[in-house]
């Protein structure tokens, strides 16, 4: 675990690498669910070290509902990674939010089935709070840091995650807007929830692509679509991440550092022995 290691990037499509990176190393981790989407990479921005991680592997192998969440996030951990800086593709379910503008929700909708979203379970069991999912304090960072590049960034809005790879059809995409969902995309959650129960900060900069399916003037979706805003974007999101790196504050005064206080509901006496050694990256502290 490196003391000087606290920010990691989530590079969603598009964004592979951090090619503005120094002194680079890659850090092949195994964790108990397994590999991670790709090496983490380690190096220097800003004159301070950030991770790195492919959430879809280098040269996107992976497929929303094939990323293996656990690992990411346990691998970033171990890392001694405190905080983290998603960056995601989306679409946008409302007039306002247009295709090249950044969003940074402040609410999240898991219409997913087929993922593990928690770490939890097999002897152990936890149940955090997620009422707030993203962390207030790091999204703050993460708007000012957004609106500092020039970029049209709109703060808060609830991003639904749905299970993919295909796209929504247009039953299902007016319904999310009659749920009053703002962004829809494939990969914060469990990922959003995962990094509470790691008790690490977790905020998104979500980059609108298209209107989804919904917009009766707008041709729907493609995949030719999102990655022609992504490219166009990706400068934006690396100034970005330097202004966070530059501007984030390490002492964090926020309540994701202590998730699990209180959360654990097994007996110690009934914890399964082996799921307390593969999580004692997280719950030591409260067991030992």
């Amino acid at each position: 675990m490196d003391n000087n290691l606290k920010l990691a990037v989530i590079g969603g499509s598009g964004l592979y690498s951090m090619p503005e990176l120094k002194n680079v190393e890659e850090h092949d981790i195994s964790t108990p669910f397994g590999k991670p989407s790709s090496s983490i990479v380690v190096g220097e921005l800003e004159g301070q070290k950030i991770a790195f991680v492919a959430r879809h592997g280098v040269g996107h192998q992976i497929t929303p509902g094939e990323v293996n969440y656990p690992a990411n996030i346990y691998a970033l951990k171990s890392l001694g990674v405190e905080q983290i800086v998603a960056v995601s593709a989306c679409g946008s379910l409302r007039e306002d939010y247009a295709p090249g503008d950044i969003v940074i929700p402040d609410q999240l909708y898991d219409n997913t089935r087929k993922r593990r979203s928690s770490f939890f379970g097999e002897g152990l069991v936890a149940h955090v709070s997620v009422a707030d999912p993203f962390c207030n304090r790091l999204s703050a960072h993460i708007v000012k840091a957004v609106s500092e590049t020039g970029a049209t960034v709109h703060k808060g809005g609830s991003f639904i995650t749905i299970e993919g790879p295909r796209f929504s059809t247009k039953a299902e995409s007016q319904t999310f807007r009659s749920w009053g969902m703002s962004i829809i995309g494939m990969t914060t959650s469990p990922e959003a929830f995962l990094a509470r129960e790691a008790e690490m900060c977790y905020g998104v900069m979500a980059h609108v692509t298209d209107y989804d399916v919904w917009h009766t003037s707008e041709v729907p979706v493609t995949v030719d679509m999102v990655f022609k805003i992504i490219k166009e974007n990706l400068g934006i999101a690396q100034k970005a991440v330097k202004q966070v790196l530059s501007n984030l504050d390490h002492d964090r005064d926020c309540d994701c550092k202590d998730t699990l206080a209180g959360a654990i509901t097994t007996g110690r006496k009934h914890i399964n022995p082996k799921t307390q050694k593969d999580l004692g990256l997280l719950v030591d502290k409260y067991l030992s």
